[in-house]
């Protein structure tokens, strides 16, 4: 099936999995995700209630389209402000990465739990504060829709070393987040265009 560069909100899960390419098992251990996410939806708030019915394009996609940008060598990630674990629990179920998902609200991470017992995935959750973890060697740090890029930076300097580089999923501001990065950074950055949103796009910072 042919696609438009941006994929229509209507994007059914056989299209989506069709297009990331992945097995009948990847692609169960997703709907099994999905399943969970719309019944906790119900009682917590875990992503926007209007974005249910398109639920594979505005997230398992946009979160997904990640992998294509991943280094190489990537081993560990960490996504921090992890949510409902987007996209931090969805590269876990398409990579072999391990990948530390960091959140402080309490609800959100009981369901980050429920829904790690029910996938078999090399995931790690840290139910804290980001600037309060310990170093933990990662390669690559990822977030969706947090904060902006300086203050992305700024919150998880404990985790730098000459290695680690940044992935983000961002909005129509981004051009002006990386005007605040600080002059002083060692930090290239590198945009690619969303496959999901006109809007936005994914920033890639290396050194």
């Amino acid at each position: 099936m042919t696609f438009n560069h941006i994929f229509p909100s209507n994007s059914t899960q056989q299209e989506v999995c069709a297009y990331l390419n992945v097995s009948r098992e990847t692609e169960e251990k997703l709907q099994i995700y999905v399943s969970l996410l719309k019944k906790w939806q119900q009682r917590i708030n875990l992503i926007s209630s209007k974005t249910l019915p398109c639920v594979w394009q505005r997230h398992i996609l946009d979160c997904a389209q990640l992998t294509a940008h991943l280094p190489v060598r990537s081993r560990r990630i960490m996504d921090i402000g992890s949510g409902a674990g987007l996209p931090g629990l969805i590269l876990a179920i398409l990579t072999e990465c391990e990948v530390h998902l960091v959140e402080s609200d309490t609800k959100k991470v009981a369901f980050m739990r429920t829904a790690l017992a029910k996938v078999d995935v090399n995931a790690n959750i840290h139910h804290a504060r980001i600037e309060e973890l310990p170093f933990l060697n990662i390669d690559i740090i990822t977030a969706r829709a947090l904060a902006p890029l300086s203050k992305l930076i700024r919150l998880t300097q404990i985790q730098d070393h000459p290695g680690l580089s940044y992935l983000f999923l961002k909005g129509k501001k981004v051009n002006e987040e990386l005007t605040e990065l600080p002059t002083s950074s060692t930090l290239t950055a590198i945009s690619y265009p969303s496959i999901t949103d006109q809007d936005s796009s994914i920033i890639y910072l290396k050194r």
